[in-house]
């Protein structure tokens, strides 16, 4: 990667990305299997509703909310592949990128470079040396997984890119002018910060727009304590070199002082920064939500977000529940049958974000592998919302890419492709091959745990930002 640039890696990918969707418009033409994702064509048919004034929800399965409709009306007026290109591009962040004319092709490059680029920036934020940066980008870039979904009109990318920015928000700590805040929110101006307003309304926009990031909530709260933010002062952050050149007795203040903030957090939990993001988050949530039910009814709140909650999906997938359902689906299912699908993926987000809370970044990766194998549905499209934030945690670990690493890739795509294999056996063949597909469901769960566990265990633990408290005593041993 040395003699590669951020630019250069970049424009690789966006020639590699447009050649695919070319490509993807050629395959749909002439072959019978089509490369665009059928999801897309239900988005394309909502948008084509909410462009003749109708509800985008007389689109059967269509299930997200209408922003995603109203961002590919193109579709239907300039062209079909509209919304490949557009996912990411509308929005402030564009307004950061070099200006000029943009066709829609080019407007594919920032749909996904931008989950690079917010990578890339939050490993810079933190000192990661250029080189791992370069390598923790191309993860993202390159991985097989995201470019195809992406590529065939996913609208996943634009979740993560949100998700990305939210963290960003978090890390940049520039204030807001202090007498303008001081008229809009009086004597708690002060603990008011423009990050922190930019954070707390994109997490609200992106759980009202997919709504399982609603599980980084937890960790979100707990990270803005008294500890990391004080009135009047900006959040240090925890620098990649600082945690290279550690000590032992660094590494064991660190520990220390993760639980300290942790029980800290649970004995203050009413701070003002809690409250304000916690207000503003909320209320772009609710005013989303609640515009959207006013055009559109109870329609609307069922298919984008009730649905999503009591989801059971009785066609086959990587679920180890899916047999069952698919057994029991005409029957329904009793209060216990659902607490019990729901109770261990409960009780592993807690346990996850009661230890890991105050490595952001990391917390939210180890939550979304463990929400998703343990999820009641699991399709490939919810790999692309770990796999985006995989690259924040990479220049932290001291897993070795020979044997351990590989065996981790190795294990993870074996179970896939056994899953597949039956799969393919069930869907196109007709054979009758369920039990089998169970098996290799339990197969694909144990291999997400293992991985899940191999990942944790080659961890460096480091808290996102520096407590107040430590500050001092960094600064000494590092002058030592």
């Amino acid at each position: 990667m040395a003699s590669i640039d951020l630019f250069s890696l970049l424009l690789f990918s966006a020639v590699f990305r447009f050649l695919l969707i070319v490509y993807g418009e050629w395959q749909d033409t002439h072959m019978e299997v089509r490369y665009t994702d059928v999801d897309y064509f239900v988005f394309s048919d909502a948008a084509s509703l909410m462009a003749s004034g109708k509800s985008p929800y007389e689109r059967s399965t269509y299930r997200y909310s209408p922003l995603l409709a109203l961002l590919l009306i193109p579709n239907s007026i300039i062209h079909r592949s509209w919304g490949k290109f557009l996912f990411s591009a509308s929005g402030p962040w564009s307004s950061g990128l070099e200006k000029g004319t943009m066709v829609p092709e080019a407007a594919v490059i920032v749909t996904h470079l931008l989950v690079g680029l917010f990578i890339h920036t939050i490993l810079k934020l933190r000192r990661v040396p250029e080189n791992l940066c370069l390598c923790s980008v191309a993860v993202w870039l390159f991985n097989p997984f995201t470019f195809t979904i992406g590529t065939r009109g996913n609208c996943e990318p634009l979740v993560c890119a949100m998700i990305l920015w939210v963290i960003i928000c978090f890390m940049n700590g520039q204030k807001l002018d202090a007498g303008m805040v001081r008229q809009l929110y009086g004597s708690w101006g002060l603990a008011v910060t423009g990050h922190l307003l930019q954070a707390a309304f994109w997490y609200g926009l992106v759980v009202h727009f997919r709504i399982y990031p609603i599980i980084y909530a937890l960790p979100i709260i707990l990270v803005l304590n008294l500890h990391n933010f004080r009135p009047g002062q900006t959040p240090a952050l925890q620098n990649w070199n600082s945690r290279q050149q550690k000590s032992s007795q660094i590494s064991r203040h660190t520990r220390m002082a993760t639980l300290s903030c942790s029980w800290f957090a649970l004995r203050s939990f009413l701070t003002k920064e809690r409250i304000l993001f916690g207000f503003f988050s909320g209320t772009t949530f609710f005013f989303c939500t609640g515009l959207f039910f006013h055009l559109y009814g109870w329609e609307f709140l069922h298919e984008a977000l009730l649905y999503h909650l009591t989801r059971t999906d009785p066609r086959h997938n990587f679920c180890i529940y899916f047999y069952h359902i698919y057994l029991n689906h005409q029957h329904g299912f009793s209060a216990v049958e659902k607490l019990f699908t729901f109770f261990p993926q409960l009780v592993v987000q807690l346990v996850l974000v009661s230890r890991f809370a105050q490595d952001l970044p990391f917390c939210l990766f180890v939550q979304t592998v463990a929400f998703v194998a343990f999820n009641k549905v699991i399709t490939a499209q919810y790999f692309v919302w770990f796999f985006c934030l995989l690259p924040l945690i990479l220049p932290w670990s001291n897993m070795k890419l020979k044997w351990e690493g590989l065996s981790c890739i190795f294990l993870w795509m074996g179970a896939q492709i056994h899953w597949l294999m039956w799969g393919y056996l069930l869907e196109f063949k007709g054979k009758n091959v369920f039990v089998q597909l169970w098996l290799a469901s339990l197969l694909f769960l144990a291999a997400n745990t293992w991985v899940l566990i191999m990942i944790i265990h080659h961890h460096r633990l480091s808290p996102i930002f520096v407590p107040f408290e430590n500050k001092v005593l960094k600064n000494a041993i590092k002058l030592k």
